[in-house]
């Protein structure tokens, strides 16, 4: 039976040893939570860490560890002190995390962080493929395993692997300081889905992979040599009916805890005053010295609200072993002690400060009791505690003050969405929050409960299982089908009990990859024996249809006796014979065009104007690829409105505009060609646009290859021009 595989840094799990005994107990978090439907209540299993290293684990207990995850349906990854210290501490924490929070300041670069990473990543693909079954779907998270869906890709091709980036995936321009960028996106490329919390990141995703990679993005999907990487953002929600039910206990509860006696005191003693309630872990990326700067502001220019509120700031501890946390700590205590120095009374002090990890029953207490929650990261992938304060608000009462920078923000409207940098901003919406009326705060609640309850974290992992699922479907929008071995032996079969054959060949992308610059793009030595020795065949005939223009073309080839056919068909040179134009056509237009286009390339850099007899190529490849399409799609325009009343035509090739005269085509060109001769074998493969014509003008019985996953007239595609020199070798061995 298949089953699904999660795989996480950390298992789901806490796992002690007390007298030489192991203890698992599953943990509750929101992941965990919402994970639940995929792993235990099916057939699934999760990868992950324990959260002990190798060396905590007593030998002779290492066997009852990996059983005590296993009870839990759980696979265990060992790692040892190194490997915790290189792979999370190091460049997880030092390098990607604060970086795609988008603090540059403090994000290292470290090569032996960057080796742990890989190494890391490693080991938990070696227990992957250890557990994978034909049939299995691989759901990876978050960024400290980027690396692992390529690691799985390539031993398991036939896997569906989805990956789920929980924190936010910063801008290109930031994206590519990081000297391990491309590793990073073809690690991540190895998934079939990948998903994001908004649409920014995805955004952002996608702008990085088109402009670093160079691979063909459009809208969603990532078109790969052999196959379709979709991406799209998923919202992740809460366990809504957890938090609303442990709030609606709480409020019917006689026995109260501590916490919940000490906020009641202060209710009793100022019953008109407000409490603001402010959780985060202690993260430089949450905004929490700001939050308390602004609180202070608010306090200074609304000195009415001096007794009658209080910020009641948890904050969990959080990597403290990191320096830049230990400075976060010390700022924070620092500005907690001088605002409560500057501003309490005998009977109030503006902040009560909490540093310290709550059990979730203490959550509800705070969450019930604060009438306002003021929530300012400075950047967050998402921020469930947005969403739990909201969820158990039971009477629909409360306000939120939310960050535009919280990935939640983008659902959460109704809330008070603030910049957390404007200091004017937050002390005016706390304001606005005390004083909003309470018909106003049902109204705004109501709409957000509704949404956050219909959209929980079982609709987003069930949603993203779905997407991952449908991937598989997705080259179904390819008429081709993808070579197989059969229909090789098939086609080679045919070949060498033909009477008389031919082969069209396409030359860039095809049997050579692009470059750079087009004039590198010559045949190597391989290339030009391996065509002479398939047309030294007997009744074999090869014939190189291109878009390059005739003299570069006769002077790479001018030492192989095959027909040579350049510009698209516009001149062609038989075996053993010269060059001549095969339609009578006029190039006077060109001196109106081209101006056009030594504007495009005066406005685009990295493009340049390649002219050739009867045609004039616009090439793109070395812009910017964003600007790089957008410019092409502008010039396309305007060179077909300039065409529209004459028979010129733009073709859209691979990176690269030609405008040339309309009836002049490659499918034209090999029509004419086999016109009136009887080969019982034809075969063409090309790679770009240029060639849809010579699929779709040969005859039913030929063989047509596509160079590439793309939308084709071809019967059948190949992934890359590797392959197309498999196939020349096997031509040339039959």
């Amino acid at each position: 039976m298949s089953k699904t595989i999660i795989i996480s840094n950390r298992l789901p799990l806490q796992l002690q040893i007390d007298n030489k005994k192991i203890k698992a107990t599953p943990s509750v978090g929101g992941l965990a939570t919402g994970m639940k439907s995929v792993h235990r209540d099916s057939n699934g299993i999760w990868i992950g860490w324990t959260g002990l290293t190798e060396e905590e684990i007593p030998a002779d207990l290492r066997d009852e560890v990996v059983d005590a995850t296993i009870k839990e349906q759980c696979v265990p990854v060992s790692l040892s002190e190194e490997d915790i210290d290189g792979f999370y501490y190091g460049f997880s924490n030092r390098t990607i995390w604060p970086l795609f929070h988008y603090f540059m300041e403090y994000t290292e670069f470290e090569k032996e962080s960057w080796q742990s990473y890989v190494e890391v990543n490693e080991k938990y693909a070696e227990v992957v493929l250890d557990n994978i079954e034909e049939g299995d779907t691989v759901w990876v998270h978050d960024y400290q395993l980027m690396l692992l869906p390529a690691l799985i890709k390539k031993e398991r091709p036939d896997v569906q692997i989805g990956f789920f980036l929980h924190i936010p995936f910063p801008s290109y321009e930031v994206f590519r300081t990081l000297p391990w960028r491309e590793e990073i996106l073809k690690g991540l490329l190895g998934s079939d889905l990948i998903g994001f919390h908004t649409y920014d990141y995805q955004r952002h995703f996608l702008s990085s992979v088109s402009r670093i990679l160079r691979h063909e993005v459009s809208f969603n999907e990532i078109t790969l040599k052999d196959r379709i990487v979709t991406v799209n953002s998923y919202p992740m929600g809460i366990d809504y009916d957890k938090f609303s039910e442990a709030a609606a206990k709480h409020d019917a509860a006689k026995n109260q805890s501590e916490l919940q006696r000490r906020l009641d005191l202060h209710i009793d003693s100022t019953p008109d005053a407000k409490m603001i309630l402010s959780i985060d872990r202690l993260d430089y990326s949450k905004g929490i010295a700001n939050r308390i700067r602004a609180y202070e502001y608010f306090l200074e220019k609304y000195p009415e609200f001096k007794e009658k509120v209080r910020l009641v700031m948890l904050a969990v501890p959080s990597r403290s072993n990191v320096p830049q946390y230990q400075l976060l700590k010390k700022e924070v205590d620092e500005l907690v002690g001088r605002i409560n120095g500057k501003f309490a009374s005998v009977s109030w002090t503006p902040i009560w400060y909490f540093y310290r990890s709550m059990p979730f029953e203490n959550l509800i207490d705070l969450y019930t009791t604060c009438e306002v929650a003021l929530l300012t990261p400075i950047r967050d992938g998402m921020n469930l505690v947005a969403k739990e304060y909201v969820a158990t608000r039971t009477d629909k009462k409360g306000v939120l003050i939310l960050s535009e920078m919280a990935g939640a923000a983008q659902e959460m409207s109704e809330a008070l969405i603030i910049n957390p940098n404007n200091f004017e901003e937050i002390a005016d919406a706390l304001k606005q929050a005390i004083e909003m009326p309470e018909a106003e705060q049902i109204k705004r609640n109501k709409f957000l409960q509704k949404r956050l309850k219909r959209y929980n974290v079982e609709k987003w992992a069930n949603d993203f299982m779905t997407s991952l699922k449908d991937t598989a479907h997705k080259s179904d929008i390819v008429k081709a089908i993808r070579m197989r071995a059969d229909q090789e032996d098939e086609m080679f079969d045919a070949y060498k009990k033909a009477d008389k054959r031919i082969l069209f060949l396409d030359y860039d992308g095809t049997l050579r990859a692009f470059v750079n610059n087009p004039e590198d793009a010559s045949p190597d030595d391989d290339l030009l024996e391996l065509v002479r020795t398939i047309h030294n065949q007997e009744n074999t005939e090869v014939v190189i249809i291109s878009g390059r223009d005739r003299h570069t073309l006769g002077t790479w080839w001018q030492d192989v006796p095959i027909t040579l056919i350049a510009e698209h068909g516009v001149w062609k040179r038989p075996v053993g014979g010269e060059w001549a134009v095969t339609e009578n056509l006029k190039n006077d237009w060109m001196d109106t065009v081209r101006p056009i286009l030594e504007k495009f390339v005066d406005r685009t850099a990295g493009t340049f104007i390649e002219e050739k007899n009867y045609s004039l190529a616009w090439h793109y490849r070395n812009a910017d690829p964003d600007l790089g399409e957008k410019r092409a799609s502008e010039l396309s325009n305007v060179l077909k409105e300039l065409s529209a009343n004459n028979e010129l035509g733009v073709l859209d090739g691979n990176k690269v505009l030609e405008i040339k005269d309309s009836t002049i085509h490659k499918g034209k060109a090999v029509t004419k060609h086999i016109f009136g001769k009887d080969y019982s074998f034809k075969f063409a493969i090309g790679d770009d646009w240029t060639d849809e014509f010579m699929f779709q003008d040969l005859p039913d019985d030929a063989f047509t290859i596509k160079v590439g996953l793309q939308k084709t007239a071809a019967k059948y595609y190949v992934d890359d021009t590797e392959r197309v020199r498999d196939l020349l070798k096997k031509f040339a061995a039959s």
